[in-house]
């Protein structure tokens, strides 16, 4: 099995200059959610230049496309990909350097849809597989929630799938190696925001006048460092962290502000650490307020559910990455990932697994990880990416 999935690697690597063409030229023109516009149209050309059967326009930007294999069968899986850039500046220095200010692929979807095309490519060439392969090229994973946008659109009923399955690279991994785990594997993420209200005042003149709202934020933001350590069981795992903070105006330095915002994150995998985060996040900042005299408007919002891989599914993923890179390079065991994916939203609707594409680092061990300037996805694993797909399709319907 290993020996037939090293060819299809083998001719795959004759699609490379085209696929590294195709990342750069994306990671070139980055387009951030649902605005995806010439990267989907460069999908959808590619994918019907290959003969492939095309449906544009779902979740406003998302592409499908579908290849039926020879052989006689009545499943489907899908595979899926993301599409959109995030709002960073790049690092300049490399040729293909993004010409859009503001804004770059430093998450490395530009590789995973090079690496899905690719894929798509060879199966429409190769169709000795029963059953069909829906391609998912997904726009507005970062933050927007594109996966749940075609989910919600009707994704899996106008293109019905037994199983889906997704892929991420993962910088500082060794390049030829996967990595998963059966059941929850990345976090929830959902951020909250306090409004702290007071009166305002001199902080010269009249300070004791004043309902403070700074000392209310202050104290706010060290007492949520004991929801992890003393209300969540040491036995599961979260975080909560503070990403925002604002207030008063930098001219006016004795002004004690009436207004303080402080906004953060939450990360869990159980749903009912979920629910404690959100239940002790609020009675902190209302308690904390009112032991000031202040007032405090407190929102949390669930944005991406935990990405939770199916026994089964995870089961075949793995076999398809040891068929193609030996079991002594497949982790399916993986540690817990804090980071998130709406790719959670698919797995919620089907049955299916996630997994990791290691991206390599430099001759000294270090790696520039995803969401920074100089992150830059690796094109040594286009081939070696595309091949987990197709071994996926013959290890699913083959």
């Amino acid at each position: 099995m290993q020996a037939a999935r090293a060819d299809i690697l083998d001719a795959l690597k004759a699609y490379e200059p085209e696929l590294v063409a195709i990342r750069r030229d994306i990671h070139r023109h980055p387009e951030t959610g649902f605005e995806e516009i010439r990267t989907a149209r460069l999908v959808a050309d590619k994918l019907r230049g290959w003969g492939i059967e095309v449906a544009e326009g779902l979740a406003k930007t998302g592409v499908v496309g579908t290849v039926r294999g020879a052989r006689p069968g009545q499943r489907a899986i899908g595979l899926r990909a993301d599409l959109d850039a995030l709002h960073i500046e790049e690092t300049p220095g490399r040729e293909h350097r993004s010409t859009v200010p503001g804004k770059m692929h430093a998450c490395g979807h530009d590789g995973h849809t090079a690496m899905l095309l690719g894929a798509a490519r060879y199966l429409a060439e190769h169709r000795d597989f029963a059953g069909e392969v829906h391609f998912v090229f997904q726009p507005a994973e970062e933050g927007l929630g594109g996966g749940r946008v075609m989910v919600e659109e009707g994704l899996f009923e106008r293109f019905p799938v037994d199983a889906v399955y997704g892929m991420h690279n993962a910088p500082g991994r060794p390049v030829g190696t996967f990595a998963t785990r059966k059941g929850p594997f990345m976090a929830a993420s959902d951020t909250w925001t306090a409004t702290f209200l007071g009166s305002g005042g001199h902080g010269g003149a009249a300070a004791h006048l004043a309902a403070d709202t700074t000392i209310v934020m202050a104290q706010f933001i060290m007492a949520i460092q004991t929801i992890v350590s003393r209300s969540v069981k040491a036995t599961e795992t979260a975080v909560v962290s503070v990403g925002h903070v604002s207030g008063g105006d930098f001219n006016s330095p004795a002004i004690i502000p009436a207004r303080m915002v402080v906004r953060g994150t939450a990360r869990s995998y159980a749903p009912e650490v979920r629910d404690l985060l959100e239940k002790r996040l609020g009675e902190l900042a209302r308690s904390t307020a009112a032991a000031h005299g202040c007032t405090v408007e407190f929102d949390y919002h669930r944005r991406y559910p935990p990405l939770v891989n199916h026994p089964e599914q995870t089961d075949i993923a793995a076999a398809a990455a040891r068929a193609l890179v030996g079991g002594e390079h497949v982790t399916a065991e993986a540690p817990l990932v804090t980071g998130s994916e709406d790719f959670s939203f698919m797995l919620n609707a089907r049955p299916g697994a996630f997994v990791f594409i290691g991206a390599g680092a430099g001759p000294d061990g270090s790696s520039h990880d995803v969401h920074t300037p100089r992150y830059d996805f690796n094109d040594d694993i286009l081939t070696l990416g595309a091949s987990y797909w197709v071994s996926l399709v013959h290890e699913e319907l083959g």
